[in-house]
């Protein structure tokens, strides 16, 4: 619900599914040995923190503009410990979240989205060019 109307996303995902979601997905990446120590030091609220994780899918999904924040910031700020292997592994853990706990179209949808939005990260993170020749080759 949102500003006191119901908010009915795309294959059927709501605000209360979404909420669901991320509190069941992250309960798994707390305990995962590659993210959990990883999370679990970056996150000092965890409450607040699955409130900002649940506004930013609704954003992303039901187009709520809920979220306000800026992800490659967030996530630079932790860059001397994470690696692009550890995405795999973060949408691992969210293509089994979603394929147990939504419907085929909604976890489809899910899983597109976050790929797309891992590699996004990925690209802001460690993406570098070469230096350019001015020699033609």
């Amino acid at each position: 619900m949102i500003g006191g109307r119901i908010v009915d996303g795309a294959a059927g995902i709501d605000e209360a599914g979404l909420e669901r979601l991320v509190a069941a997905f992250y309960a798994r990446v707390r305990e995962d040995a590659a993210l959990g120590p990883i999370f679990n030091d970056a996150v000092d609220d965890w409450p607040r923190h699955l409130e900002t994780l649940t506004a930013f899918w609704s954003s992303v999904i039901l187009t709520s503009g809920r979220y306000k924040g800026q992800p490659v910031p967030a996530h630079r700020k932790h860059l001397d410990r994470i690696t692009p292997e550890l995405f795999d592994r973060w949408l691992g853990l969210w293509r089994e979240t979603t394929d147990a706990r939504m419907p085929a179209p909604a976890a489809a949808l899910l899983q597109d989205k976050a790929a797309r939005i891992a590699e996004s990260l990925k690209l802001a993170l460690f993406f570098t060019l070469e230096p350019r020749s001015d020699r033609a080759a």
